[in-house]
């Protein structure tokens, strides 16, 4: 079994010479996972009772960050939960093709019928289901990619948000498509100095790399695995080739010169429309006429073959440590 533990990275040798204390906070670390909740589900709300079957071989799909039942994040969601109730609660029922269903990696839905209805139920009325998905967003995605983060030494916000970004869509396991391989195929693009003008230094191979240029080159080799991803799995059907408005929001912060976050950032929208992502004061993107007055959001279902909903791929299970196919639009 494949252990989520990615936190060196053996290609190649990284040393900080950025500032430290950078770790996403407060405002900035709302803004990244509100950010990544655009490209996920078109808005920046935290879609705690989100639950369905997007057909990618995974199972249900379902919360914050799309915890599957074919991969095992759902059951340890399940499991944190469990110890808040004493395992009495409407998940228990279930746990045993849960289980299973972790162990074997298995995308089966039998027996699992009132799942969705019981996910969704939780996630509207209680706080407690909703911090343990936070913390299980946190220990498995988030915390992983920052950790990488600190070991590159990068400074800027927007730097660790697409770390945080490329972890939850791509895995922070090691393997061939994960954060950590990808960091490595980026490093190893570096075999002199490279100068630019952010202010902030890594140190890569032992050469000196501006770190704004790394992070170009870093999306550079993200948006080449999106279209030419390596694991089978995340080959054909529900794949990544159309994700690349998630790049290009970051490419667009990028040439912004929004390195830090502050208290909002003008970003796009996952149809390259520019937005204003605020922290913790608008749950949903609000557009404004010419005289700054908010645009009254009708929303449309889509059909799928018109607006397919493409949901990242994670290709182990975990261990210890929608809609249906359509999206709403404008």
């Amino acid at each position: 079994m494949l252990q989520r533990s990615i936190f060196l990275l053996a290609i190649v040798t990284v040393s900080i010479v950025a500032s430290t204390g950078a770790t996403l906070c407060g405002c900035s670390k709302d803004i990244a996972l509100r950010l990544t909740n655009i490209y996920e589900n078109g808005n920046t709300d935290f879609h705690y009772d989100y639950c369905e079957n997007i057909g990618d071989g995974r199972g249900y799909t379902a919360g914050i960050a799309g915890f599957c039942t074919g991969t095992g994040d759902a059951w340890e969601v399940i499991q944190a939960y469990h110890k808040l109730t004493g395992g009495k609660d409407d998940f228990s029922s279930m746990d045993s093709v849960l289980k299973k269903d972790a162990d074997n990696s298995d995308s089966s839905t039998s027996g699992l019928e009132s799942y969705c209805k019981v996910w969704a139920n939780l996630g509207k009325t209680s706080k407690q289901f909703q911090q343990v998905q936070d913390t299980i967003r946190d220990n498995l995605y988030y915390s992983p990619s920052q950790k990488l983060a600190d070991q590159l030494g990068l400074k800027f916000d927007v730097s660790r948000g697409e770390m945080y970004d490329t972890g939850l869509q791509h895995g922070t396991d090691t393997d061939p498509d994960g954060l950590p391989s990808l960091i490595n195929d980026t490093n190893a693009k570096f075999t002199s100095d490279q100068t630019g003008s952010s202010g902030s230094t890594l140190t890569i191979n032992g050469h000196k790399v501006d770190e704004i240029v790394w992070l170009k080159k870093f999306i550079e080799v993200r948006v080449d695995d999106l279209k030419h991803p390596k694991e089978k799995d995340n080959q054909g059907g529900n794949t990544w080739a159309g994700d690349t408005y998630r790049t290009d929001s970051y490419m667009y912060m990028i040439n912004a010169g929004t390195y830090m976050f502050g208290k909002s950032v003008k970003a796009l929208d996952n149809d390259g429309k520019p937005i204003i992502v605020n922290c913790a004061k608008e749950s949903n993107l609000r557009r404004r006429d010419a005289n700054g007055r908010p645009v009254r959001r009708y929303r449309k279902l889509v059909q799928p073959s018109e607006h397919p909903v493409v949901r990242r791929g994670r290709r182990f299970r975990v261990t210890k440590i929608s809609r249906n196919n359509t999206k709403f639009i404008d």
